[in-house]
């Protein structure tokens, strides 16, 4: 009789085991994906981003310090999502493609100040529509934003959390995951101002 009691429990103790391993896996699988989704909109904003410089080159020639300073923030911040999203895990990683995205918002605002000088530009329909993408995609990056750093914030909570603490560094998951944090919060919560006035 002690001996199934002791195996009952042996069986309970390795399902609780399991249970928890699988949980972890669950939780980091949902941020790495959700990190996906912000490499999905990154992309397309680094993708709108050269056709907004083209389509202002011809009116803004004056202005070619403003466009040279957007064209490497992206450049900047491109190479800093591929390194991020080669480990979502990386701190590090994450950080740096935060400041990145700090200066891709900053440049994007000094191009928009520079734009209000040309009427003839603010007035043209490529530009008004790839600012009005742009904005989009900003709102979708704020989105995907948001949707990662709630993944994350329950990753480690069920991983610092008693009992999991106990196994989730044995079981592979070392330092917690990192949130995506600008280092300008006022401006990521408010989309690049466009105005066509």
């Amino acid at each position: 009789m002690e001996m199934i009691i002791v195996l009952v429990v042996l069986a309970a103790l390795v399902f609780w085991v399991i249970a928890i391993y699988n949980r972890l896996v669950t939780l980091r699988n949902r941020y790495q994906n959700a990190f996906s989704q912000i490499e999905v909109q990154l992309k397309r904003r680094y993708d709108l981003i050269p056709n907004l410089v083209e389509t202002a080159k011809a009116y803004m020639s004056h202005e070619r310090e403003t466009l040279e300073a957007v064209t490497a923030a992206r450049n900047h911040a491109l190479a800093a999502l591929q390194a991020a999203a080669g480990d979502p895990a990386n701190a590090d990683a994450i950080r740096q493609l935060a400041s990145a995205e700090g200066a891709v918002g900053g440049a994007l605002a000094r191009f928009n100040v520079a734009v209000e000088a040309y009427p003839d530009l603010k007035a043209n329909e490529n530009m008004m529509q790839v600012q009005e993408e742009l904005v989009s995609t900003e709102n979708r990056v704020a989105f995907a934003r948001q949707a990662f750093n709630d993944q994350v914030t329950e990753y480690n909570i069920y991983k610092q959390s008693f009992p999991p603490v106990l196994l989730a560094s044995t079981f592979g998951h070392g330092p917690d995951a990192a949130l995506l944090e600008f280092e300008d919060r006022a401006q990521i919560q408010a989309a690049p101002k466009v105005s066509f006035s």
